[in-house]
């Protein structure tokens, strides 16, 4: 295992599942399964244990599930990476999902290409959720709530934001910018208070709604 290789641990109730993505990502020369959990309480010593780069939850798991144990795994490390694995593509789960800080989403189905780019997109920093789920997340409600408005932001705010809501690391956006990191961490700070927006995928959510990307 190289310096570089991005460490996996895979949480899902079926022992099938998980032979299924070991067998899609053994070829894979930069990723390695370092453990597996049967439960969402049993991933919470896995992952405090083996502190891998990525963490593949499953959501509906029986003693506790997936969006409890990322919640769970968050409080104790708050940098930790979590991509939801599911069969359920409704607002629901991913809004809830959402919430408890998750860095993607993506169905079971996906390709073993996509899978990839999404555990290294995740391990980047950004967020990644599969084309359904980007789809099914900015489908407007029936009653949709009024969001900021985007004056709140000065005009380098809304140049973070952009570049935030494309996937852009802080370390991307400072050089890109020519700003310090401490800076661009700042902007993102006074983004989240100004607009009561809490995850990345909030954030890409405002952006789209407000024309900051396509």
């Amino acid at each position: 295992m190289t310096e570089q290789t991005i460490k996996i641990v895979i949480v899902d109730d079926h022992q099938v599942v998980i032979d299924g993505f070991m067998a899609r990502l053994q070829l894979e020369p930069d990723i390695e399964v370092i453990g597996t959990a049967s439960n969402g309480l049993e991933a919470l010593d896995t992952v405090s244990y083996l502190q891998p780069d990525v963490i593949l939850m499953d959501i509906s798991m029986p003693i506790m599930n997936g969006i409890d144990a990322t919640e769970q795994i968050k409080k104790t490390r708050p940098n930790a990476k979590v991509l939801m694995l599911t069969m359920h593509d409704n607002r629901e789960y991913i809004m809830k999902v959402m919430q408890v800080g998750a860095m993607g989403y993506m169905l079971k189905e996906i390709s073993a290409e996509k899978m990839v780019q999404a555990i290294k997109t995740v391990n980047q920093g950004a967020t990644y959720f599969c084309e359904t789920t980007s789809q099914t997340i900015f489908t407007q409600t029936s009653s949709p709530v009024k969001s900021p408005d985007i004056n709140l932001l000065s005009r380098r705010e809304e140049r973070v934001l952009k570049h935030v809501a494309e996937g852009m690391s802080s370390k991307q956006i400072a050089k890109a910018l020519e700003i310090s990191y401490r800076t661009v961490e700042t902007h993102r700070q006074n983004i989240k208070h100004k607009l009561e927006l809490h995850s990345i995928a909030e954030l890409a959510k405002y952006a789209l709604e407000k024309g900051l990307i396509e």
